[in-house]
């Protein structure tokens, strides 16, 4: 059976870039891995491929929905260190449902016998929950990675993610893994002392720090992933934490928890308490 990861975060908040390299880390430590886009954008592959690769929703409607007509590879693009790309795609611009794409991917490669052929699945997930279908990655997830920075909006973003989280454990196996604090900028007095708090909170923990770099993001924009990057020790500072993040999800059994979320007043007073 394989591991399955939701990882969601606040909209621009590096959640893509960071989904690639734990997805990179994860192969390099010998797992089989697949990486599933859920943002119509189609670009959560990109570090991995280099390219914007056909959606299972263009493939569907080349064959007019037919999903006996579609095999492997019409969906799915090897990438860096044989790591498996798929992109569900979205729905034209306020029509349909994000969770309708999810499930058609997911339906999809059950009926390949695919689902089960991997060590680890990652559906990197458009922005907030703001409604059913954008959760829907929840319903078959063991696991949900929160991606965050230590500021207001981000810190709100990922309660509303715990609430998610919570309600759908009622119902499914998913409990959350942690979160992972980006672009943690210690050299501008930035830190993750609200994360950290907010963590505590409700009752989970950061499962790694990803430093503020500019060799994060010019990998982003080569088409790779940091792991592809030019060697030296600036590079070896970026790669810890993702490395540290597959070490975690790769052993027996990784702690989780169900989160408790906290009201939106109480996100206030953490922020305040840092001012």
């Amino acid at each position: 059976m394989s591991l399955i990861l939701a990882v969601y975060g606040k909209g621009g908040i590096g959640k893509s870039t960071t989904t690639a390299n734990i997805s990179a880390a994860l192969a390099l430590q010998g797992a089989k891995v697949l990486q599933i886009g859920c943002d119509p954008k189609h670009d959560s592959t990109f570090p991995l491929t280099g390219t914007l690769q056909k959606t299972v929703i263009e493939a569907l409607d080349e064959v007019d929905f037919h999903h006996e007509e579609l095999e492997k590879e019409d969906i799915i693009q090897t990438g860096f260190a044989g790591i498996d790309a798929l992109e569900a795609g979205g729905p034209p611009a306020g029509s349909g449902c994000g969770g309708y794409v999810v499930g058609e991917a997911v339906k999809l490669l059950q009926e390949l016998g695919l689902y089960d052929q991997y060590d680890v699945i990652l559906f990197d997930v458009l922005g907030d929950v703001v409604c059913g279908g954008f959760s829907a990655p929840l319903n078959y997830a063991d696991y949900a990675v929160i991606i965050a920075t230590n500021d207001f909006d981000s810190i709100f973003a990922a309660n509303r993610l715990c609430m998610a989280i919570q309600q759908k454990s009622v119902r499914y196996k998913v409990q959350l893994a942690g979160i992972v604090a980006n672009r943690v900028d210690y050299q501008k007095g930035g830190g993750t002392n609200m994360l950290e708090q907010f963590s505590e909170k409700v009752g989970t923990k950061l499962l790694a720090r990803v430093p503020y770099h500019e060799l994060i993001r010019k990998s982003r924009f080569a088409g790779k992933t940091l792991f592809q990057m030019e060697d030296g020790p600036e590079k070896d500072e970026c790669l810890k934490p993702y490395n540290e993040i597959a070490q975690f999800l790769l052993s027996e059994e990784p702690s989780a928890s169900v989160p408790v979320p906290i009201g939106d007043r109480d996100i206030f007073e953490i922020v305040g308490g840092w001012q």
